[in-house]
């Protein structure tokens, strides 16, 4: 795996080279100016300029510095992997690279979790002002690169078929280039709460809980907001909002106006057994968002068996399933729709654990890490024969051998971006993807 910083946290034997970059965003000091000492090659100056322009400089930078790393290997004998995967990164820098690897041909290929075109739009829609519109389409200014690099890469795996309809519209990608590979999770480590007849019971009566980016508009929090005002005028509601929310931002000012300092905690950077921890105690789970590709929390959430109220919003049906079957399901923007089906939950225990016994067994059913691994690397087999390459040095003790699945086989799966020794007899290791492309994710190459 190569990545950008935050660097990931990975499995034994999964490599990691570390591609650092000016880490113009850092909490600690945003936007600020380096050092001339720091501007060292091309990378340097673009994340530099862009940024100073407006602009969100990592996708382009990145893919750079990604191409710089890779290209030695491809300048002598073939390559050490078999494919390179990009996780909606999608800069040019990638096009430089897949030129470098055609001779060898090796496959370039990406993840799309969604178009970023619907990000802006909502964005845009939220806008206050004319100045604040002007800057986030400089800050959106990427989108054009990336659906260019798209059209022109040897695959994309996408987590739905929302996404896709959306990708077609908005990026102008021929359906046919395109796989669909859902999203997954350790449904191992994302469990229900043990029970035991000793152990207290781990829900905390009128808790509420999502997982969210507070303060991007895409995500509905301000519409759950209006909704847990409205429960409050009538019973004892509390929501923990697990996400970063911006010190004076838009959902701590909702808060305010609304009245609801008493009624709401904000979490993040969580480690993952206490989010667990955290997902176990609320009697409802809810995702409020007004646009999802997949929704990787909602699929956490259920591995967890808690029940759902979720928009029916881009690919939220796809994941949640049948209204009443694991989740509520409610139209996007309606905080009036949201508060009955959290009402009607809050109300109804013997509901919640049917629906919640229900989201566990459809994520058991479609959405482990191994059902989607497995079928990532039957995807990257199919690429890397579609291009005309062969796999090089397979793990000691296992055999190459790859055969076209039948369609009833596939399970669901999804991956980074890697530069991968594709070996699917060997169990899949799990690398960690980011359930939807923002601008605040790190950019990753996976091997």
């Amino acid at each position: 795996m190569l990545s950008g910083p935050p660097y990931p946290d990975l499995d034994d034997g999964v490599g990691l080279t570390e591609l650092p970059s000016l880490d113009l965003y850092r909490d600690s000091d945003p936007f600020r100016w380096p050092g001339l000492a720091e501007l060292r090659a091309l990378p340097d100056v673009v994340e530099f300029g862009m940024m100073r322009t407006g602009q969100f400089s990592e996708p382009l930078s990145f893919s750079l510095r990604a191409y710089q790393a890779l290209r030695p290997r491809a300048a002598g004998g073939r390559p050490p992997f078999d494919i390179v995967h990009d996780n909606q990164g999608l800069g040019y820098g990638l096009l430089a690279l897949r030129a470098a690897l055609r001779p060898h041909r090796i496959p370039v290929v990406s993840t799309v979790h969604h178009p970023i075109t619907v990000d802006r739009r909502l964005s845009l829609a939220a806008a206050s002002s004319f100045t604040a519109r002007v800057g986030l389409r400089r800050w959106y200014s990427f989108l054009p690169m990336q659906a260019r690099v798209a059209r022109r890469l040897d695959g994309i795996v996408i987590p739905s078929e929302s996404s896709r309809r959306e990708i077609i519209t908005d990026m102008e990608l021929p359906s046919e280039v395109m796989h669909t590979v859902p999203l997954g999770v350790d449904a191992d480590v994302f469990t229900p709460a043990p029970t035991s007849t000793n152990a207290p019971a781990p829900t905390v009566a009128g808790r509420i809980v999502v997982v969210t980016s507070a303060d991007v508009p895409l995500k509905g929090l301000g519409v759950l907001l209006e909704a847990l005002a409205k429960l409050r005028s009538e019973r004892g509601a509390h929501l923990v909002c697990i996400g970063k929310v911006r010190e004076g931002g838009q959902a701590q000012r909702r808060v305010t106006e609304l009245g609801l300092g008493d009624a709401v905690t904000f979490r993040s950077n969580v480690p993952e057994q206490e989010l667990i921890e955290l997902l176990r105690s609320a009697e409802v789970a809810v995702v409020p968002s007004l646009y999802e590709g997949f929704s990787l929390p909602a699929v956490e959430e259920m591995a967890c068996g808690i029940p759902l109220v979720a928009t029916t919003a881009g690919a939220l049906p796809e994941v949640a399933g049948a209204d009443g079957e694991a989740a509520l399901l409610v139209p996007p923007g309606d905080p009036d729709a949201l508060a009955g089906a959290i009402r009607a939950l809050l109300d109804d225990p013997a509901r919640r654990a049917r629906m919640g016994a229900a989201g566990r067994r459809r994520v058991e059913e479609r959405f482990s890490w191994r059902a989607a691994s497995a079928a990532t690397a039957a995807w990257y087999a199919e690429r890397i024969a579609a291009v005309g390459g062969t796999p090089t040095s397979p793990y000691p003790g296992s055999s190459w051998s790859w055969a076209p699945p039948t369609p009833a086989s596939w399970p669901a799966g999804s991956a980074g971006l890697a530069a991968a020794d594709v070996t699917p007899d060997v169990t899949p290791v799990q690398a960690a993807a980011p359930d939807a492309a923002s601008p605040s994710a790190s950019p990753t190459l996976a091997g």
